[in-house]
């Protein structure tokens, strides 16, 4: 059976050109003791934007990785699939991210969820989790609210595990199960019965990537209150120790932080309780490295700073378009926003200063960055012209990609200190 490691990360790389300066942070991790599994993701949305294919991503982790010399795991996730979009991912994967939001709040058969209330019907009551201090009152309609809620999208899971067990062979890739793009959290009672509803249906999930309190906004730091989440991600982590011994999970399944890239606020906290309760981590950061190529064409000056100028000013014109999409997870102040005249007149270093995420820069703009993220559609519509520019500034970008990942994002979460 395939088994992901302790750590890992998943990897965006819209347009494939930065696996190798990805994997070089992997490595420069390893070399400090962090073993982190690499995971390159890209969703079927981002595909259909691009123009890419699956297969394409399959191609670059393979080249990255044989090129370095890098002999430990690494998958192709297949990154927020369901029924409709599953089959073109098949061939190429061997990690699934089976999002189930879009079924949630939908009701499964009656006799469906008696049946699931019958299996539940022991843990009403008093539920205290063993060596914790975690303690719930449950009672019958509770579970029922619950199944009622969740359990038609923990079958339409079972259906898309089957399908693709069913061309890829038991074992042979790595399942998550994702419930993050909804509008409310789960309570840590409802992640315990979502599990018992993953469990009965036989999936060997390895990562869970549920909805947390706060707002996980695309490429910037988390809104909210950290110690609030802090409490909430510990209690997830107790439920899900509880859930694997009492339901048989895999015993490696871990959390998965979904729009986890900059998160940079809750990076330590995270880091402090999975580092405590010797738990595993997965954390998703895909839309950050284009962010990085953008940064670096700016850093290069001239021709390169010219485009990433003109898709700013393209985005200022198309921005509902862009933001639909991603309205659950993007928050931009349009006020916030220089105008075109503004940023037509900017150097590289200002350009770069207002998109690269370092706290405590005053002239560091979130809202920009936030708008930069969801208009990588300028780019793929000049897809030769941009492949020129980072090639032509290779140097320069695969620099920003690496030190982004390594030093803001491993580095922070892991505790691993410069030098």
């Amino acid at each position: 059976m395939k088994i992901l490691g302790k750590y890992s990360i998943g990897l965006g790389d819209r347009f494939g050109h930065q696996g190798s300066a990805q994997l070089k942070a992997i490595i420069a991790a390893s070399e400090k003791g962090i073993d982190i599994t690499p995971v390159w993701n890209k969703s079927n949305r981002e595909h259909n934007t691009i123009g890419t294919q699956p297969g394409d991503v399959r191609i670059e982790a393979d080249s990255v990785t044989k090129s370095a010399g890098f002999s430990k795991p690494y998958f192709v996730d297949a990154d927020h699939i369901n029924i409709d979009t599953v089959d073109r991912f098949i061939e190429c994967s061997d990690f699934f991210t089976i999002d189930v939001a879009s079924y949630i709040g939908k009701k499964a058969d009656e006799k469906d969820i008696l049946e699931f209330l019958k299996g539940a019907e022991k843990y009403t009551g008093e539920l205290n989790i063993a060596g914790t201090e975690l303690s719930f009152k449950i009672s019958k309609s509770q579970i029922r609210l619950i199944a009622e809620k969740y359990l038609f999208a923990a079958n339409r899971a079972w259906d898309i595990f089957r399908k693709i067990e069913k061309a890829k062979g038991s074992g042979n890739f790595i399942t998550e199960v994702s419930m993050d793009e909804v509008g409310q959290p789960q309570t840590p009672v409802e992640l315990f019965f979502i599990l018992k509803m993953l469990a009965d249906e036989n999936i060997p999930v390895q990562t869970i990537a549920p909805k947390f309190s706060g707002r996980f906004n695309k490429g910037i730091d988390y809104v909210g209150d950290p110690l609030l989440f802090a409490r909430e991600f510990e209690s997830d982590l107790l439920i899900i120790d509880y859930a694997v011994k009492q339901f048989g999970l895999p015993e490696n399944l871990k959390m998965s932080i979904h729009s986890g890239s900059d998160k940079f606020s809750i990076y330590p906290l995270i880091g402090s309780i999975i580092k405590k309760s010797d738990r595993g981590i997965h954390v998703k950061t895909a839309g950050t490295t284009w962010l990085e190529e953008v940064i670096g064409l700016a850093e290069s000056g001239g021709e390169g700073l010219d485009f990433v100028k003109e898709i700013y000013i393209k985005s200022l014109e198309k921005i509902e378009e862009l933001c639909a999409p991603y309205a659950d997870v993007i928050d931009i102040k349009v006020s916030s926003l220089p105008s075109k005249q503004e940023v037509s007149e900017w150097n590289s270093g200002k350009f770069s200063d207002s998109l690269t995420h370092i706290p405590g820069n005053s002239d560091y703009n979130p809202d920009m960055r936030q708008l930069i993220h969801v208009a990588y559609k300028f780019a793929a519509s000049q897809m030769k012209d941009y492949f020129r520019l980072l090639e032509l500034n290779e140097q320069t970008v695969s620099k920003c990609v690496y030190e982004n990942i390594y030093y803001r994002h491993i580095c922070r979460l892991f505790d691993i200190r410069k030098g």
